[in-house]
């Protein structure tokens, strides 16, 4: 009975039955007569059974032919309410998508992306977590992340956002007690302030790099920020997350085009998740909308 796994043989059969004719069914079908005719024949070869009796006039179902239309009608209905219903659903989107980013990022530039996209997709209801600790999306049931700067090989499929450059800034008050470094060598000899895990770490640039030992060390970039506009040392920051203050002088960058480097910013997702429809919609609405964005 595997022939009874023929999605196709047992459609042409239905229609042949209900139409009472091999060529109607097959100019419905949009198949020829000899394809009708074969699809017809390897259904019964495959399954067994003559479900069809066929002469040069007349067509007469046998009783399993009989059973089996039945059952046909059936099946292919609800497959039919299937395809119906999933496109439904992909017209109008529904489901969680959970998104992670870092804080600052997440804060300043994405919460007002993700309300514009609620506003197209209310039905999506977007599960939100900000963090500058890097989630594993299997262990914490993400569907999305945002991330920094060069992704290793893996089993994440990355798409880039934005580029993100970097910067070192302090504050007017930092520099009148300390003095402005001139190179980048001078940077280590001053009180810097470390985002991560490490005291000691380095910082690259596009054109070299200098170690660093923490003066403060602490594990989000908010707090980073912040110490840097109460002037206690020198910050590493995205451009994006301290123009405003920069503008405003609150901070001052120290050596242009010397100290900058950029890392991306990446999107990524896992690959078997690619044909969720909520999902490429959204990868698709934050590409769109970053593009716009000059930052």
């Amino acid at each position: 009975m595997n022939g009874l796994d023929d999605l196709t043989g047992l459609k042409v059969f239905e229609r042949v039955v209900s139409l009472g004719s091999l060529t109607a069914a097959a100019n419905e079908l949009g198949l020829s007569l000899a394809a009708t005719s074969k699809r017809l024949t390897n259904l019964e070869r495959r399954s067994g059974l003559q479900l069809i009796q066929r002469s040069t006039r007349k067509l007469s179902v046998t009783d399993e032919g009989k059973t089996l239309y039945q059952h046909a009608q059936r099946i292919l209905h609800e497959l039919h309410q299937a395809e119906e219903a999933l496109l439904k659903q992909q017209q109008h989107l529904s489901g969680t998508l959970k998104i992670t980013a870092p804080n600052s990022f997440g804060h300043r530039v994405l919460l007002p992306l993700l309300v514009e996209f609620h506003r197209h997709h209310p039905e999506i209801q977007l599960q939100l977590l900000f963090s500058d600790e890097v989630k594993d999306l299997i262990a914490h049931g993400i569907d999305i992340a945002i991330r920094y700067g060069e992704l290793p090989d893996s089993g994440l499929i990355a798409r880039q956002l934005l580029d993100n450059r970097r910067v070192l800034c302090a504050s007017p008050a930092y520099l009148q007690q300390h003095g402005s470094p001139t190179t980048l060598a001078d940077v280590a000899q001053h009180r810097c302030i470390v985002i991560g895990s490490h005291a000691e770490t380095e910082w690259r640039f596009s054109q070299d790099k200098v170690h660093i030992r923490a003066h403060f060390l602490c594990h989000d970039g908010e707090t980073g920020h912040d110490l840097a506009l109460q002037g206690v040392g020198i910050v590493m920051k995205s451009y994006w997350d301290v123009a405003s203050d920069l503008r405003s002088g609150k901070l001052v960058q120290l050596l242009p085009g010397i100290a900058e480097s950029n890392a991306p910013i990446n999107l990524v997702y896992l690959r078997n998740q690619n044909a969720t429809p909520r999902l490429k919609q959204f990868v698709d609405f934050l590409l769109q909308a970053t593009q716009k964005m000059t930052i």
